[in-house]
Order: C-alpha cells, then structure tokens, then sequence
C-alpha cells in the first residue's frame, strides 16, 4: 500500500520579445514536491525541485539531502539551501499522516506506466548515440527501470532523472544509456512499477540496411560486365559504320 502528499505551485512569469508590437510570452517556474510511505516495511520517499518551463533545475531527495543542480552551471548564479527542501517534507510527512486517517486509510488507485524507447540522434552503425527510455503518465512516483543488451543486464554508464510532475498530477521519468549501435545487437528497457504485474518493457534494434550478399554482388558485377560488352560492341559498330560512310563519300565521280 502507497500513500502520497504533494503540492505543486505555478509560478507565472511574464518575457518581452523586443520590437515593434511586442508580445507577452508566459514562463512558468514551477516548486514540487512529494511525500509517500509504503505500508507493510515502512519506507519513505520524499523529493522537492524547481522547474523552468518544464526543465528541471534543481532537486532534493530526502535520502541525499543535499541540494543537486540539473546542471553544476545553475549553481553558479544561484543557491539553495537543502534544509529549506527537508522542512517542507517534514509538513508534508504530517499532511499524510492526517490525510491517512481522515481517509481510513485508503488510497488512490495506481496508473501503470506508459513506455517509449528510442534513440537520441539518427543512428549510424559504430557511432556514439544514446537510448532513451521515457515512462510517462503513471502514479505514484516509485518506479526502477532496468536496461539489458542481447540479454545481459547493463548499468555502466546510465543515467536516470528524477521524477517529474505532470500537469494531470501523473509523473514521468527518463533514463539514459550510452551505446555504440553495432548490427545484430537487441536492447530493451523494463519498468517495474506497483501498478503493474510485471515489467513494462519496450525492445529496439538498429535499422540499418543489410550488406548485399556473395551472390547478389557477383550477379551486379556479371551484369555490369555484359552491360559494359555490349556497349562497347554497340560503340564499335557505329564507328565500323562512320567509316564505311566517309569512304563511299570519297570515291570519285565518274568523267
């Protein structure tokens, strides 16, 4: 059993596009946070972050607690302290406390995830590239995902993000896997989350066109061949038959 506390606060913010008749564009800074226990061996998690239009930039987890930039940049023009983050998980742990007993301990139902693998950039065979796999739609926030090549689990080099909210009050989250594309190779990437009964899983292969076999090449060289014969027959001909046409043009006429 799962239970959560969040709250996520718009904040409108309003650019200028300079020029004539200028326009309004609308920005959204947006402060979220949650908190949530599972029952049974009670484990709680609790993350609070900031986003720019979507984009994260910066979060705090409740474990770590500390305050970690999206990017090391973004903490160089500003700060924020990892204790301010801590004390709004303590009221929301105490929100959900009260929410757990005015509701008899009920609790909302889960959303599975949605599941989409793809690759970052086109691919091309024995080029750097990076997989994505992006969960989206699902609730609550708990949810691990697993990478695997042919197989075999991998976990060097990836990279998830943190959960980020959703409008409809879902949440979504990515994870990133480095790779080098080489033929014949197979990923796949599984969430695992309470709402399903098993791994949600998405597989991708390169698509690639496949090399012309033995055979076909050695057919498209014996028809390059027979085309070449023939025009340089065709070419002979007609130079036989230029000939033959200067040399009737040269005889004499008669006295």
């Amino acid at each position: 059993m799962a239970v959560l506390s969040g709250a996520a606060v718009p904040l409108l913010l309003l650019g200028v596009l300079g020029g004539v008749g200028a326009v309004l564009k609308p920005h959204v800074l947006l402060q979220a946070e949650f908190y949530q226990r599972s029952e049974g061996p009670d484990k709680a998690w609790a993350q609070f972050g900031f986003h720019f239009d979507a984009d994260e930039l910066f979060h705090v987890e409740l474990d770590a607690a500390q305050t970690v930039w999206r990017l090391p940049e973004f903490g160089r023009f500003a700060s924020f302290e990892a204790q301010g983050a801590l004390q709004n998980m303590a009221v929301g742990k105490q929100n959900l406390e009260v929410m757990i007993g005015n509701s008899n301990r009920s609790q909302q139902d889960f959303v599975t995830p949605e599941l989409a693998l793809f690759p970052a950039e086109a691919v091309s065979l024995e080029e750097p590239n990076v997989l994505v796999c992006y969960a989206d739609k699902f609730w609550p926030p708990v949810a691990t995902m697993e990478w695997r090549r042919n197989g075999a689990v991998v976990s060097e080099g990836v990279y998830d993000s943190v959960y980020y909210g959703r409008p409809d009050l879902l949440f979504r989250k990515f994870s990133y896997l480095p790779f080098v594309p080489q033929r014949g190779d197979v990923y796949s990437c599984a969430v695992r989350h309470w709402g399903a009964e098993g791994p949600v899983q998405r597989m991708w292969e390169p698509e690639v066109p496949e090399p012309p076999s033995e055979s076909s090449a050695t057919l498209w060289c014996a028809v390059g061949l027979a085309v070449g014969i023939a025009g340089i027959a065709a070419g002979t001909a007609l130079i036989l038959r230029a000939v033959r046409r200067n040399a009737a043009n040269r005889q004499p006429g008669l006295l």
